[in-house]
């Protein structure tokens, strides 16, 4: 599977995504650039996905990506999965922001459909 590196090693890259994922489903969106936000929405998508089959397994696997935070799980398991149970994917949507002002990156804003 193609990834992007985001220019970190892989601890630093693991612990952005994961708390970017945590930001995107306690908040509902999120600001952030362009990159960050297609990489992340991989993983949005997944934890809902975990919180629709709402197996044990699934819960401690969202729980071990989102380093054991039981808020964001059950958010994740008892809100988020019954507002998306007859959507088939695509809980996010990213939305064109302006260009951050210091490095002319692309800000985009990452939301729950």
């Amino acid at each position: 599977m193609k990834y992007r590196k985001l220019s970190r090693e892989t601890r630093q890259r693991r612990s952005i995504l994961a708390n970017i994922t945590r930001d995107v489903i306690m908040n509902e969106s999120v600001v952030t650039t362009e990159a960050r936000a297609k990489e992340v929405r991989k993983f949005v998508d997944k934890m809902i996905t975990y919180g629709k089959k709402g197996t044990l397994v699934s819960r401690r696997k969202a729980l071990a990506f989102l380093y054991n935070d039981a808020e964001v799980v059950g958010k994740v398991f008892n809100e988020l999965a019954k507002r998306y149970e007859t959507r088939n994917g695509g809980y996010t949507r990213i939305v064109k922001l302006k260009e951050r002002v210091g490095d002319d990156a692309l800000q985009v804003k990452l939301e729950l459909v």
